[in-house]
């Protein structure tokens, strides 16, 4: 037992941060539970960072401590920092502001949690943790639009939810264990193994917007704040995201899943960047690419088992578009929510203009930026694995972002009409938007010279 606890000191950092953060709310001392949030996530990191590839399991092989769990908290935890900073840009002095940060911090346990799933029945833990949550944020604004977007994102999710668990049971029948490593045993029963893998896929794909799951996140995103759309689009994604690399490495291969999650992630490329051409509301539009960008985590699944160059390519990749995605919505959260309100915001704020186009290019993949190098490894990842029909509509799709993030770029330095301000002044705001142009910019130029 001291063992296992002992590889789970990020965990229980992160619970007791909870705990505190609870009792500073109680005290209506918004302040400090922020503090303490930030605190615990950089103590968390600390305690990572020792065991970021033990290799190992813990509590009879439910949760796995390796690369991929280990990344996970060195990923997701900076991204729960940011944006709970971006929230506190967006909700300083309004009623119960410290509830938001200790539910993004619990949200944050569940996704962990998912990250580092080597059991089903903590799959769907995780799943219920992180959705509780995610329900009660989107609704934090209490108008009509969050809680008819929190219902819906509700509904949705406890159907998926049902779906995933009783499919599950196939997977149990089949195998004799709810473990993923006994997964191993399914390549003699493909029908059970189809039929686990498609509840899953409903499961984790409406937490991650693939197509077809994705119809919840752009009501979501739209009735929540811009702070919690930002957190949603990143963290509770990418724990989904990891989840499945964790269940699919242990799937045999022979079982055919790889054509199912190429199909997918066709689908969802395709139709996130058809579906953002025609939107007005920034938001919304930075959901569909969410939901495209989701498609490409999918081309370095395809090749699970053939290489260590799908993990590499899948957190490379996930730490780019935490970057990239969170400085987006930052932008939006100043600039505004319509993208007739960021016409000639180049002009009027050169600095958070310029910033903006870094994020856009990046998250279409132009080198030298984060994003680019991230795409890259994720080609290379589906041509190793014999995919290149797949790397090729993943490339023209890349082509086709260009035509949405360009509409963006191209409003920004427009001629503004009237005399209209710069957006207002937010330190912590600043703050945010200027540590991810530092990581797309930074950690692009780092793993190119890697790279050489």
């Amino acid at each position: 037992m001291s063992r296992d606890l002992a590889f789970l000191l990020p965990e229980l950092t992160l619970m007791i941060t909870v705990a505190l953060m609870l009792v500073a709310e109680m005290v209506r001392r918004a302040g400090l539970t922020l503090l303490i949030g930030l605190a615990g996530l950089a103590l968390a990191v600390w305690f990572t960072l020792p065991v970021l590839d033990a290799g190992t399991t813990v509590f009879g092989g439910t949760y796995r401590i390796d690369l991929l769990s280990g990344w996970a908290k060195l990923i997701l935890l900076p991204a729960t920092a940011l944006s709970m900073l971006l929230a506190r840009a967006e909700l300083s002095g309004r009623v119960r502001e410290g509830s938001v940060y200790s539910l993004i911090m619990l949200v944050t346990i569940g996704a962990l949690m998912l990250a580092g799933s080597g059991d089903t029945m903590l799959l769907v833990l995780g799943i219920v943790v992180t959705g509780l949550g995610s329900f009660a944020l989107v609704a934090y604004p209490g108008d009509d639009a969050a809680t008819e977007a929190s219902m819906k994102y509700l509904v949705f999710g406890s159907v998926t939810g049902a779906v995933m668990i009783y499919g599950l049971s196939f997977w149990f029948a089949g195998s004799g264990s709810t473990l993923f490593s006994a997964l191993s045993g399914m390549q003699t029963k493909p029908l059970l193994a189809a039929a686990g893998l498609i509840a899953v896929l409903v499961g984790l794909g409406y937490k991650a917007a693939l197509v077809p799951f994705h119809f919840w996140a752009p009501e979501a995103y739209e009735g929540a704040p811009v702070s919690v759309a930002a957190y949603m689009s990143v963290v509770t994604k990418i724990a989904a995201i990891f989840a499945l690399a964790q269940l699919l490495r242990d799937l045999p291969i022979q079982t055919g899943w790889a054509w199912a999650i190429a199909a997918i992630a066709v689908l969802t490329m395709t139709y996130g960047y058809l579906a953002a051409l025609v939107q007005t509301n920034l938001v919304r539009l930075l959901a569909y690419s969410s939901v495209a960008q989701a498609g490409y985590f999918l081309l370095g699944f395809v090749a699970l088992g053939r290489g260590d160059i799908a993990l590499l390519s899948i957190i490379v990749f996930a730490a780019a578009y935490v970057a990239m995605n969170i400085g987006a919505f930052s932008v939006v959260l100043l600039a505004g929510r319509d993208i007739d309100a960021i016409r000639g915001l180049g002009r009027r704020a050169p600095m958070l203009g310029v910033a903006m186009v870094i994020f856009l290019l990046s998250l279409a993949g132009i080198p030298p930026l984060f994003g680019f190098f991230g795409k890259f490894l994720l080609f290379g990842a589906a041509l190793k694995a014999g995919f290149l029909w797949l790397a090729v509509i993943a490339i023209l799709n890349s082509v086709l972002s260009l035509a949405v993030y360009l509409r963006i770029i191209v409003a920004m330095y427009r001629a503004p009409e009237g005399d209209e301000a710069a957006p207002r002044a937010s330190p912590v705001a600043a703050l945010v938007w200027g540590t991810s142009l530092a990581a797309t910019l930074g950690l692009g130029i780092f793993t190119r010279l890697f790279f050489s």
